[in-house]
């Protein structure tokens, strides 16, 4: 199955969908289905960046699994914490690729129609993008974390989102709702890479797909392959020299981290101190196995979604015309 990626799109497509409404919505599609794909990972990926232990990542990751369900009743265990990071995923997504989608068209009416954006482009519309997306998300990021941190018969563990909520605001206030926030900033640069990456692998694939076709200069079709070999490079590329920020920040968003650490900077000293370079890879294993399957779906179903619905509302349109 192909799809038409097409170098400059319009500001309102025919139909009378704006490509921001389509890009949210592909967006919060996106986050809702890899969610639900790949959560189990994510309870183990949070549980092993706060093991402050020395074991083997890798053992680690199935032992730990198995004594997830074991200790806490049922395989239901393995997605704790479910709803916020749905909630999370889905929000962010539709707002990353809102802001996302709005910065490029700006960068683009600068440069004009007829001249193709820049990597620096791309680099800072995703991170621009990323900065909003993480200060408006953050709060559901740090109940998420403590969710996924323990089993819910834990003393003192959260029971539901609105439990969270109630319990950040009694015993820390709103900067609660901020911790892990500079890391997560930080952060940003990762999504920035990434999408930099993976917008210019994708027209770079694109031309190679002309050129074979004996239409140089034109813009190919990419597959649906195609977009899931792009997102996987471009997120191993991104991911390499930026996954320690995740470890700062769960240390940040769990329990109690106001008594365990003073800063994000405190947070850096105490792992280097105590567990080495190693210490800032915990849950790598299981984070790989977990985000690049969440990468694949995410920027599948995105693509699909963004190239589908303005055809499915075409059709619905039609059908009423009828």
């Amino acid at each position: 199955m192909t799809r038409v990626y097409p170098p400059i799109e319009t500001k309102t497509q025919s139909n009378g969908l704006s490509p921001s409404f389509v890009e949210t919505v592909a967006g919060f599609s996106a986050g809702v289905i890899a969610t639900l794909a790949v959560h189990p990972f994510d309870v183990l990926k949070t549980r092993l960046q706060l093991d402050h232990t020395h074991r083997p990542q890798w053992g680690n990751s199935f032992h730990l699994m198995r004594n997830i369900v074991r200790d806490e009743g049922s395989y239901a265990a393995l997605y704790r914490g479910l709803m916020p990071n749905m909630i999370g995923n889905s929000v962010s997504w539709g707002l990353y690729f809102l802001w996302y989608r709005n910065l490029k068209d700006i960068f683009q009416s600068w440069r004009g129609h007829n001249v193709h954006l820049t990597s620096l482009d791309y680099f800072l519309a995703s991170g621009l993008s990323g900065i909003l997306t993480a200060v408006l998300t953050n709060p559901i990021w740090v109940i998420k974390t403590r969710m996924l941190s323990s089993s819910r018969s834990a003393p003192g563990a959260y029971h539901s989102i609105s439990h969270g909520v109630r319990e950040i605001l009694a015993s820390e206030g709103l900067a609660g709702f901020y911790r892990g926030l500079i890391p997560s900033l930080f952060g940003v640069s990762h999504g920035a890479v990434q999408f930099m990456a993976y917008e210019q692998l994708k027209r770079r694939r694109a031309r190679q797909l002309a050129g074979a076709g004996g239409g140089a200069g034109q813009v190919g079709e990419l597959s649906n392959w195609d977009y899931l070999v792009l997102s996987a490079g471009s997120k191993v590329f991104a991911g390499s020299v930026t996954y320690p920020y995740q470890v700062v920040r769960a240390r940040l968003q769990t329990y109690n981290a106001d008594k365990a650490y003073k800063s994000a900077r405190d947070v850096v000293v105490q792992v280097w101190r105590k567990e080495g370079l190693g210490g800032f890879y915990k849950g790598l294993g299981p984070n790989i196995v977990r985000v690049l399957p969440s990468t694949c779906v995410t920027f599948l179903v995105y693509e699909n979604t963004k190239f589908y619905l303005p055809r499915v509302w075409d059709t619905g349109l039609a059908f009423e015309a009828d």
